[in-house]
């Protein structure tokens, strides 16, 4: 009865020491032992999402816990080619933009043509603007207030004279609005448009702006006038014309002369 009674003593030791086992040992590779209980981390800010929980073996013990402030706003300019990135102003953009170039005091005055006499009145803007002769013509508007296009060319591009209510913000300088004007027609250009002044001055009551806009191997050549006609935003009259029928360049000069104030 010893013999058995040893036995069974051998057994129940060999039980409890596998039960020993168990529970150290991870019962597989993704497992780890646990470590020491440590505080929760403070509150995330309200400006970014709350951190993920994580083991706290993977963080130093000498981690300093997230900050609850908000970060402070970047400095400097947008990137370049950017439209308007949050916590910027509309000039920042466009001097952040590499397509439009800076506007220095080398660029000149150009001699205007005379006004044409035969006008089309947008009274929608307050102003009057050239009707240009023929091949121009007439065309529907929408999504502008008044245009005039001249006829299609092979390469689907062709010559357009339109007007509208300014469509960007106006800058306390009319200068400062033309440029954000002539900025925003590169929507109107073929993809990849890039801007040269050729002349800027001012109008009565606005500015204008004359540049030449390069895409690939063509060009056309534009112009941009904003003016103030007593509405509640200033008019913006837009021309511009490619390589293909250059003959018409000769009338972004009657255009920019041609502009004026509803009287």
């Amino acid at each position: 009865m010893r013999v058995v009674y040893r036995g069974l003593a051998a057994i129940v030791l060999l039980v409890a020491a596998a039960a020993t086992l168990v529970v150290v040992l991870p019962s597989g590779p993704d497992e780890v032992a646990a470590g020491p209980v440590t505080a929760p981390p403070a509150a995330p800010s309200s400006s970014g999402p709350a951190p993920s929980a994580a083991p706290s073996s993977a963080a130093p013990p000498s981690a300093a816990p997230p900050s609850a402030s908000p970060l402070p706003a970047a400095e400097g300019t947008p990137s370049p080619g950017s439209s308007l990135a949050p916590g910027y102003t509309a000039m920042q953009a466009l001097y952040a933009d590499p397509r439009v170039p800076k506007l220095t005091g080398r660029i000149k005055r150009m001699s205007l043509a005379s006004p044409s006499r035969k006008v089309v009145k947008d009274k929608r803007i307050g102003l009057a603007v050239p009707n240009l002769s023929r091949p121009w013509k007439s065309y529907g508007a929408a999504p502008f207030t008044s245009k005039q296009v001249l006829p299609k060319t092979r390469a689907g591009l062709r010559g357009m004279f339109v007007t509208c209510p300014l469509p960007i913000m106006r800058q306390k300088s009319p200068r400062d609005t033309a440029l954000l004007a002539a900025r925003w027609t590169l929507n109107h250009h073929p993809e990849g448009s890039r801007i040269t002044w050729l002349a800027s001055q001012p109008l009565k009551h606005g500015w204008m702006l004359v540049y030449r806009v390069k895409y690939g191997n063509h060009q056309s050549r534009a112009a941009v006038v904003v003016m103030d006609g007593g509405m509640s935003k200033p008019g913006l009259a837009f021309v511009t014309v490619p390589d293909s029928q250059r003959k018409q360049w000769r009338d972004i000069s009657r255009v920019v002369a041609g502009v004026r104030v509803l009287g």
